[in-house]
């Protein structure tokens, strides 16, 4: 299997389908995974079919996608570009609450350096929170500080909107922007313009719609997802994702599994073709993204929380 063509991302040239490690840990990302020699092996079959970017988190788990990563890779394929996160932290129930001071963004990078077994993480990106008492200022000049450290290898921002990321963008060089985006949910588009322009990375999380949304997913049940998918021999989450990957060149994907069987079909996307029907029916899904069942809304520290009961653990989606 090939798996697409190439992007810069930072320090490394990587192939624009990656893995994310967020759905690796147990249930709520948090704990334990459900089968670890699964997920090992899920990991070294990614790496085995071409994967060279991975995306994860100290606070998956917490340590836990790290720590799997380690023992699935370590010492890393020289290729392998390994992107973190920080500005959060877990509690001892699971609960995501916000961690943006400069001291706590350095506990973050050396914690993910720890885990990981490496001196530099490639990129980290910093997850911005809207309401946060941190100054955004302040939260990048953090960053810079560890970058000329030799700590982090790039910097990137993640859950900005187009006034912050101009602000990130006059402090130092941006390498990548992760923000929300899907087939229903193009809210981002503008920054997605700017990056396209620029030469930089834009990985989107929540791709297939958010899994913390309750019971319906408002990407993979959305019609003409099914239709374009049935037409083209595909599954649906094959379909979301490669028009993703036909929307932009700069777009870098990142969809995560625990399921060996999830995996292959993922990567799998990089080879479907978008004919013209299917292009034009998923760009009318824009128009109805306001229709669709609802996904998850943000709480007042800038953490996705959902709509739907569930227990501490899960209750809240993750800071991508």
């Amino acid at each position: 299997m090939t798996i697409g063509d190439t992007f810069l991302l930072g320090p490394k040239t990587v192939h624009r389908m990656g893995f994310g490690a967020m759905q690796l840990p147990g249930r709520g990302v948090f704990g334990p995974p459900r089968d670890r020699i699964e997920a090992l092996a899920v990991l070294r079959r990614a790496v085995e079919l071409g994967v060279n970017h991975i995306d994860t988190a100290q606070f998956y788990g917490p340590g836990v996608a790290n720590e799997l990563i380690r023992e699935a890779l370590h010492p890393y394929p020289a290729e392998l570009a390994l992107v973190s996160k920080v500005g959060a932290r877990r509690d001892g129930s699971g609960q995501w609450l916000p961690a943006q001071t400069p001291s706590e963004l350095r506990a973050g990078v050396e914690d993910n350096l720890r885990s990981l077994a490496i001196d530099r993480v490639d990129v980290v990106n910093l997850r911005v929170h809207e309401e946060s008492h941190v100054a955004l200022e302040d939260q990048l000049a953090a960053m810079v500080e560890m970058r000329i450290e030799g700590l982090i290898g790039g910097v990137g921002v993640s859950n900005v909107s187009a006034e912050q990321f101009a602000v990130a963008r006059a402090a130092t060089d941006i390498v990548c922007v992760q923000n929300a985006f899907n087939i229903v949910d193009r809210s981002s588009q503008p920054v997605l313009d700017t990056c396209c322009e620029d030469g930089i990375a834009f990985v989107p999380y929540f791709p297939l719609g958010s899994a913390f949304g309750g019971d319906h997913n408002n990407v993979l049940e959305a019609p003409a997802v099914v239709a374009g998918a049935g037409r083209l021999g595909a599954t649906v989450a094959q379909l979301a994702l490669a028009w993703l990957l036909d929307r932009s060149p700069n777009m870098l994907l990142i969809p995560g599994t625990a399921s060996l069987a999830h995996l292959e079909q993922n990567l799998g996307a990089s080879q479907i073709e978008l004919d013209d029907e299917t292009r034009e029916d998923l760009e009318a899904l824009e128009d109805l993204g306001a229709d669709m069942p609802d996904g998850p809304a943000l709480s007042q520290n800038g953490m996705f929380v959902t709509r739907s009961a569930a227990s501490p653990a899960s209750a809240q989606s993750p800071p991508k």
